[in-house]
């Protein structure tokens, strides 16, 4: 008989992200096997009845509910999943926490800085564990720049370039889902991979003193979605009975930061970037050498991190057993590990921090990081001046 303990899942919001955490407590099991903890799913919440009844034909007999709150007050649950819209992100997310369940939350963990921040006092005072839906910075080849950067393989950090560039927004055709209104998405571009852009920077470069930005609006109007319908769903523009609505968050920003340690960094993002799918990445150089990587090529770490200074190669470093958690996933190198990978990672580190009684990964704090860096744009762009993060 196993002498593992298993903890009850539940899962607030069954769209894509929902369904996301749902295979990755499914398959803890097969990359994780000596993990003294594991998860059982027991119980999902929608408040649309067929994403719950899509839900259980995907992942099998569970209990459904439209109330999230059941799912919080379920005597089974132990570990909770927040994957429903932004706007809920803080009353759900405090909620969990105060009624001491471990909580697995995606970024950007609400609409504000304020939202992030009641949910990290929620957590630290009933001392749960939380896991934020920081995915990018658990690929092996990230966690290898890290080290390398950490190491002084590439000198003292200079400069770098990071991007989080996609083409999602781009179809002026697409419908005026949540993610378009500031009550129920919040600032665009910031909440969606701002959030992702500005924790691969402390990531790997450590704080961020101050910061000046721009931002933009491209497509200001979408035509008016219905119910239920997905974040890829669009109408046909040519029909005379189509109605329009504001788009009132943001498409693109851009922006110069100060970094604690010296370096500066070029970051911008983007949803309506036209020929840009997932261009996620980063290029730091150093005083001694340089790395990249781009998550496209999610398996490949660039070095240039030996040689002479000038006319020096590149070279391309794989995924490989011994790096960061590839082992867990493939037993050589050469096969990349996917998005779905990451997050199987992300539900090990939150049950790695509940076994051992200490966050292991992204934490709830780091979501606050990354939330006073969002609003420190938003500072900027109403200042036209380089303003202070944190």
């Amino acid at each position: 008989m196993s002498d593992k303990r298993t903890l009850g899942h539940g899962i607030i919001g069954a769209g894509w992200m929902g369904h996301v955490h749902a295979r990755a407590t499914g398959r803890l099991t097969h990359h994780y096997p000596d993990l003294p903890v594991r998860t059982s799913l027991v119980v999902v919440a929608d408040t649309l009845p067929s994403h719950l009844d899509a839900f259980v034909d995907q992942h099998g007999p569970l209990d459904t509910t439209q109330d999230w709150r059941a799912v919080i007050e379920d005597p089974r649950v132990d570990v909770v999943s927040v994957t429903a819209p932004n706007a809920v992100h803080g009353e759900i997310g405090e909620a969990v926490a105060r009624a001491g369940k471990h909580l697995w939350i995606e970024k950007p963990v609400g609409l504000n800085a304020a939202d992030c921040a009641r949910v990290a006092t929620a957590v630290r005072e009933a001392g749960v564990q939380a896991a934020v839906g920081f995915n990018y910075r658990n690929f092996p080849p990230v966690e290898h720049a890290q080290q390398l950067i950490r190491s002084g393989a590439i000198g003292t950090p200079t400069h770098a370039t990071v991007r989080t560039l996609a083409d999602y927004a781009a179809d002026p055709a697409g419908t005026l889902s949540w993610r378009y209104t500031v009550a129920q998405g919040g600032h665009g571009i910031l909440a969606d991979l701002g959030s992702h852009g500005f924790d691969l920077i402390r990531m790997l470069l450590g704080e961020i003193d101050e910061l000046v930005a721009d931002t933009a609006t491209f497509i200001d109007k979408r035509p008016i979605a219905k119910a239920g319908a997905s974040h890829f769903a669009t109408a046909d523009l040519n029909d005379p009975d189509v109605e329009f609505g504001p788009v009132e968050n943001e498409d693109y920003i851009c922006a110069l930061l100060r970094m604690s340690n010296g370096a500066r960094v070029t970051y911008e993002a983007g949803r309506s970037s036209i020929g840009d799918q997932c261009n996620y990445g980063f290029h730091i150089h150093g005083t001694e050498g340089a790395l990249s990587w781009d998550f496209r090529r999610s398996d490949e770490l660039s070095l240039s991190v030996d040689g002479p200074f000038q006319g020096r190669p590149t070279q391309i470093a794989l995924g490989e057993p011994g790096v960061g958690e590839y082992q867990r996933f493939q037993p050589g190198a050469g096969v990349a590990i996917g998005y779905d990978d990451s997050k199987v990672i992300e539900l090990a580190r939150l049950l790695q921090s509940v076994e051992a009684g200490a966050p292991v990964g992204a934490t709830i704090e780091d979501a606050l990081k990354a939330a006073l860096a969002n609003e420190a744009v938003l500072a900027s762009v109403a200042s036209g001046h380089w303003e202070p993060v944190g």
